[in-house]
C-alpha cells in the first residue's frame, strides 16, 4: 500500500498491485497415489521514494509497503478408468498465518488476483468446453470453484491450461478491435470503458495517481472516439453455412455463407417478427416490457460474477430481446445509478438478464 507524505503530513494512501510469478515443476509420477503440497512465499517489502520540488529539495516521500503472503499449491491425482487419462486436482490455498483485523487489511493478504496456469510436457489437456465424446462423462465430473479452465496458446496446442477467473473460450485472443491494453478485448473492453466513463473527475484523478497503466487507460477512454467504442460491441468473424432462423419468412439463402443472405436471423432490425421496444414477456403472471421496473435476482450458476453485486437492485427495462434460439432476455438500466443509466441509453449498451432472473415491481406499459 503506497502512502504519500509531504512536509511530514500523510496526504493519502492507495492500493496497487505488483505482479509476482511463482513457478514449480512436478513429475506426473510424483502425483500417482499421493498429494503434493508446494509452498510459496511473497516476501514483505518496504520501498521509499523521495519527492523533490523544482529546486531539488526533498519535500516528501512515497512509501510503498507490501505485506508478506504465504500460500500452498496442492496437487492431487484423481485416477480415472483407462491408461491415458489422469484428472489432477489443483487448489491454491492462502496460508498466511498473521491475523487481520479489517477487510482492508485482509485484502492486502488476499489471493484475489491469483491466476493458475498448468502446463504438461509429453501430454495434453482435454478441453472442458469441447471434449471428445468419450470424455464427456469425465469432464462432467470436474469441479471448478471460482475458475473457468480453458486451453491457451496457439490453436494447435493442448499442453497449457489457464484457470481463468472469467468465462472465456479455448485459445482466447485479444480482439483486433481493442484499442489498447484494458482487459481482454471486445465486450469486456466495452463494459469497462463505459464504467470508466461514468467515474467522477475526482475518482479519475485518484485513479491516475495510483499507477501509470491506470492513468493511460483513463486517458485513452476519455479520448475514445464513438466509432472506436462501437467496434467494441462485437464482431462476426465468420458464418460457416448456418441456416437462417425459421421465424424469418423473408430469408431465402438457407445454408448460404453470404452474410447478406444470412442477415435476417441475426439482425433484429430486418426481422419483422421481433420488436425489442414493444415485445413483452410474462414474469410471475405480470407482462414485462420496455419501461417496466424489475428487481434483479441473478442466478449464481450461470451469470457473470459482477452481476451478483446487483442482487436486489431495481432496474428499468429498456428492451425485450429474443435470440436465434428463441430465448428471451431483458435489457435493463440500473435505477440507483442514473449516470450509468444515461450512458447506457446514449450508447445502446445495457445489462442483460433472463426473465427468470427478475421479479416485477409493477405492471409496465405492455402492448
Amino acid at each position: 500500500m503506497p502512502e504519500l507524505t509531504v512536509d511530514g503530513e500523510r496526504l493519502f494512501g492507495w492500493d496497487e498491485a505488483v505482479e509476482t510469478e511463482f513457478d514449480t515443476a512436478v513429475a506426473v509420477a510424483e502425483l500417482v497415489g499421493q498429494e503434493r503440497a508446494v509452498p510459496f512465499r511473497i516476501a514483505a517489502e518496504r520501498l521509499e521514494e523521495p519527492l523533490r520540488d523544482a529546486s531539488g529539495t526533498t519535500v516528501g516521500r512515497i512509501v510503498r509497503e507490501r505485506r508478506q503472503l504465504d500460500g500452498v499449491l496442492h496437487l492431487s491425482p484423481r485416477p480415472l478408468p483407462g491408461p491415458y487419462v489422469l484428472r489432477v486436482h489443483a487448489r491454491v490455498e492462502n496460508a498466511s498465518a498473521e491475523p487481520v483485523g479489517s477487510r482492508e487489511e485482509a485484502l492486502r493478504r488476499a489471493l484475489v488476483a491469483a491466476h493458475t496456469v498448468l502446463a504438461v510436457t509429453g501430454g495434453e489437456f482435454l478441453s472442458l468446453l469441447e471434449p471428445p465424446e468419450w470424455a464427456r462423462p469425465i469432464v462432467a465430473g470436474c469441479e471448478n470453484v471460482g475458475v473457468w479452465p480453458v486451453l491457451v496458446g496457439d490453436r494447435d496446442r493442448r499442453d497449457v491450461l489457464l484457470a481463468s477467473p472469467i468465462i472465456l473460450y479455448d485459445h482466447p485472443e485479444i480482439a483486433p478491435e481493442s484499442p489498447g491494453e484494458l482487459f481482454d478485448g471486445l465486450e469486456n473492453d466495452e463494459i469497462l470503458s463505459l464504467r470508466t466513463m461514468v467515474l467522477t473527475d475526482e475518482e479519475k484523478r485518484e485513479a491516475r495517481a495510483t499507477d501509470p497503466r491506470a492513468a493511460a487507460i483513463i486517458d485513452r477512454v476519455d479520448g475514445m472516439p464513438q466509432e472506436v467504442l462501437d467496434r467494441l460491441h462485437g464482431a462476426i468473424r465468420y458464418l460457416p453455412g448456418v441456416a437462417p432462423h425459421p421465424r424469418s419468412a423473408t430469408t431465402s439463402g438457407a445454408g448460404s455463407d453470404d452474410p447478406a443472405e444470412l442477415a435476417p436471423w441475426w439482425d433484429p432490425g430486418s426481422d419483422a417478427s421481433v420488436s425489442p421496444e414493444t415485445d413483452s414477456v410474462i414474469v410471475a403472471g405480470v407482462p414485462v416490457a420496455r419501461g417496466s421496473r424489475v428487481v434483479l435476482r441473478p442466478r449464481g450458476n450461470r451469470t457473470d460474477a459482477q452481476d451478483m453485486f446487483l442482487d436486489g437492485s431495481v432496474a428499468t427495462v429498456a428492451a425485450v430481446l429474443c435470440n436465434v434460439d428463441d430465448e428471451w432476455h431483458l435489457a435493463v438500466t440500473p435505477d440507483d445509478d442514473p449516470d450509468a443509466a444515461e450512458v447506457m441509453l446514449a450508447h445502446g449498451r445495457y445489462l442483460y438478464f433472463s426473465p427468470d432472473e427478475v421479479e416485477p415491481v409493477e405492471v409496465g406499459p405492455c402492448r
